[in-house]
C-alpha cells in the first residue's frame, strides 16, 4: 500500500505543533553563549531572558513571578509536586501518610505515587462516575475521615483521554477547610479553558510546553511561596533550591512565548475547536450509530473527542485510519510494550472490551473542517474492515 499523499493530525492532546511566535522566541536563543547563571554580560542576558519569560507566564497565569519553577516537562513537575510536598509535610508531622487522588489520573501522577506507597505512604484513588467525573462526596468523606493523616490532595484539572474537567473549585474547598494542600495536573488544561492560579485556590500546578504550542523538554511546578517541597535533584539549587539544574534559556523563551499566545487566544480557541469537536462527533456519529461517545458532557475540553465502536479493536481501527493518512490515539496506554485497557475508561466503570474499543481524536491550532471531512469519510470503511477482522480472528 502506498503512502498517503497528506496527514491529517488529530492527537494534539499527546502534541500540538509549535506556534510561531514560540519557535521565533526559541531560536533567537540558540546562538546565545551565556549560562543564566553566570555573572558576565552574556550571563546576565541569558539571565533577563529568564526572568523575563517567568514574568510572562506568571502574568498569563496569574501568579507570581517566584511561584514558577522552571522543569523538563509535565513529568517531573509531577514529581517534584507530590514527592516533593508529601515528604515535607511527613517529615513536619509523621502522621501525614494519606494521599489522596482519582483513579483517572495521568501515569505521570499514579506512578510517582505508587513509588511513594512503597516507601510507606498511603494511596487512595478516589472513585469517578461515569463520565470520569469526581465523586465529591466519596472525596469529602475520605477527607474528613482522619483529615490529620493527609498530606497532599492531587486531582488533574482536565482528563487526556476523554476530556472531562474535574471539580477542582469543590477540591480547594473541601481540602482547605483542613489545611491540606492541592496540586492539580493542568497539562491539558492551560490554553483550552481558563486557568488562573490564584484564582482557583490550588496550591501546586503542573503545566508543559509541548501541550500548548511550545518546545518539547520544558515545563513548569507552580507552587505557592509559602508550600514546603523537598527538592528531587541536588545541585546548583537554580530554580528557588526545589530545582537543580542549567537553566535552559532558549526552551523557556520558546515555552513563555507559547503560553502568552495560547491564553490569549484560549476564548476564541475553544469556540472554534469545540465546534470542530461537535461537528466530528455529530458526523461520525451518522456514520457509525452505535458508537458511544466518552466523556461529560457539560465540563469537558473543547478539543478532544473519544468515542467507543463496538466490534473494533482501537489497535486495529487507529491503523487502519493511520493508512489513509489519520493520526489519531487509542483509550489504551503501553506498558512495556504489552497493551493494556486504559485505566480512565476502565474506572469509568467500562468492560475491557468497551475499553479496547476506543479512539481519541484530539484537536487543536491547526486543525481544519478538511481534517474532520477527511476522518468522517475514512473512518466508515475503516471500522467495517476492523470488525470483519475482529470476526476472523
Amino acid at each position: 500500500m502506498s503512502a498517503p499523499e497528506t496527514t491529517v493530525y488529530l492527537d494534539h492532546a499527546a502534541t500540538t505543533p509549535m506556534l510561531p511566535a514560540a519557535v521565533e522566541a526559541l531560536t533567537s536563543q540558540l546562538t546565545s553563549t551565556g549560562n543564566p547563571s553566570s555573572l558576565h554580560a552574556s550571563g546576565r542576558h541569558a539571565r533577563r531572558v529568564v526572568e523575563e519569560s517567568r514574568e510572562r507566564i506568571a502574568q498569563a497565569l496569574g501568579c507570581r513571578p517566584g511561584e514558577i519553577v522552571f522543569t523538563s516537562g509535565g513529568t517531573e513537575a509531577d514529581n517534584l509536586a507530590l514527592k516533593g510536598i508529601h515528604w515535607s509535610r511527613h517529615a513536619a508531622d509523621p502522621r501525614r501518610t494519606r494521599i489522596l487522588t482519582t483513579a483517572v489520573e495521568h501515569h505521570a501522577v499514579l506512578d510517582p505515587l505508587e513509588w511513594l506507597r512503597g516507601s510507606g505512604a498511603e494511596i487512595e484513588l478516589l472513585p469517578v462516575d461515569d463520565t470520569g467525573r469526581l465523586d465529591v462526596a466519596a472525596f469529602r468523606a475520605a477527607v474528613v475521615r482522619e483529615p490529620d493523616t493527609v498530606s497532599l490532595v492531587s486531582v488533574m484539572w482536565a482528563n487526556n483521554e476523554v476530556g472531562t474537567l474535574q471539580p477542582v473549585d469543590e477540591v480547594v474547598a473541601i481540602a482547605g477547610e483542613h489545611g491540606i494542600p492541592v496540586h492539580t495536573d493542568a497539562v491539558q488544561a492551560v490554553g483550552a479553558v481558563p486557568v488562573g492560579f490564584a484564582a482557583s485556590g490550588v496550591d501546586a500546578l503542573t503545566l508543559t510546553g509541548h501541550k500548548l504550542g511550545g518546545p518539547y523538554g520544558v515545563g513548569a511546578l507552580v507552587v505557592r511561596r509559602e508550600l514546603e517541597v523537598t527538592p528531587l535533584v541536588h545541585g546548583g539549587g537554580q530554580e528557588r533550591d526545589i530545582r537543580s539544574g542549567t537553566i535552559d534559556t532558549p526552551a523557556i523563551a520558546g515555552f513563555a512565548a507559547a503560553v502568552e499566545v495560547a491564553v490569549k487566544e484560549q476564548a476564541d480557541h475553544a469556540v472554534r475547536v469545540g465546534a470542530l469537536r461537535d461537528d466530528l462527533v455529530r458526523r461520525v456519529l451518522e456514520v457509525v450509530p452505535d458508537a458511544v461517545p466518552r466523556g461529560n458532557p457539560d465540563h469537558r475540553l473543547p478539543g478532544i473527542a473519544h468515542l467507543a465502536f463496538p466490534g473494533c479493536e482501537g489497535d486495529s481501527l487507529l491503523m487502519l485510519l493511520d493508512a489513509r493518512g489519520i493520526e489519531c490515539s487509542t483509550g489504551s496506554a503501553c506498558s512495556a510494550g504489552v497493551p493494556q485497557p486504559s485505566h480512565v475508561l476502565l474506572a469509568m466503570g467500562c468492560t475491557d472490551a468497551e475499553a479496547r474499543s476506543s479512539l481519541r481524536f484530539s484537536l487543536g491550532h491547526t486543525s481544519t473542517q478538511e481534517d474532520v471531512d477527511a476522518l468522517v469519510e475514512a473512518i466508515g470503511p475503516a471500522v467495517e474492515r476492523a470488525r470483519a477482522a475482529g470476526i476472523k480472528s
